[in-house]
């Protein structure tokens, strides 16, 4: 019996994730970050309260198997440039650290399509050192998801994605080759794909949101 760490279990791939793991067999416990307390209840769950500004304080907590890290922002609820490069970057840079200071198996961290270290958005440029992070500190296993807009029931209104999953709905039948990559993807596969990874061996580290589809498909 295996037990997972999850960060940004409140979000739309997290929260597919926690439902997820919980009706896993594979994990018998699941320690969850967070900043204040949910509602979810499971006897496999440990709520940990965490403040994310001082994250050293709760490295005794961030042992385990598998490390699934699905925090993200925008810069519509993160504003101020300090608070995005903290979320976006320094957060999930800190905690693969630690993840592997204590000797956690594997770190499966979701990305976006098109994160690149040298990419001139600050979005994809810091998913892109994220990336080369967690591949420079070796883990046993390493997943990078990197799915395209996200389908699925968000808490907030992102307009981007509003405007945009309908119209890359309506192209998808033209993305053929390399631009399978574009078409919007179901967070509830990205979830489940996520958690598929860290239990199989797919000899593979980077997973385009096509290859996540394709897997899906393989189960179905």
């Amino acid at each position: 019996m295996k037990t997972a760490l999850l960060f940004g279990s409140t979000g739309l791939i997290g929260g597919h994730v926690l439902k997820q793991l919980i009706h896993n067999s594979i994990y018998s416990k699941i320690k969850i970050f967070v900043r204040s307390e949910i509602e979810v209840k499971s006897n496999k769950l440990q709520i940990i309260k965490t403040d994310f500004s001082n994250l050293e304080d709760f490295k005794e907590h961030i042992k385990g198997d598998d490390c699934f890290f699905c925090i993200g922002t925008t810069k519509k609820n993160s504003p101020k440039q300090d608070e995005y490069r903290r979320i976006e970057l320094d957060i999930p840079k800190q905690v693969a650290r630690l993840a592997k200071i204590n000797e956690v198996k594997s770190f499966i961290f979701v990305s976006s399509i098109s994160a690149s270290p040298k990419s001139s958005s600050d979005y994809l440029r810091f998913k892109g050192q994220v990336e080369e992070e967690i591949k420079n500190l070796n883990f046993q296993k390493i997943v990078i998801m990197r799915p395209s807009f996200l389908m699925g029931k968000r808490e907030e209104n992102r307009v981007v994605e509003k405007v945009g999953i309908p119209i890359f709905n309506f192209l998808s039948p033209l993305f053929l080759g390399s631009l399978k990559k574009m078409k919007p993807i179901d967070s509830e596969i990205v979830a489940k794909i996520m958690i598929r990874s860290a239990n199989e061996n797919m000899q593979k580290t980077v997973f385009e949101s096509d290859e996540i589809v394709a897997l899906n498909l393989d189960q179905t």
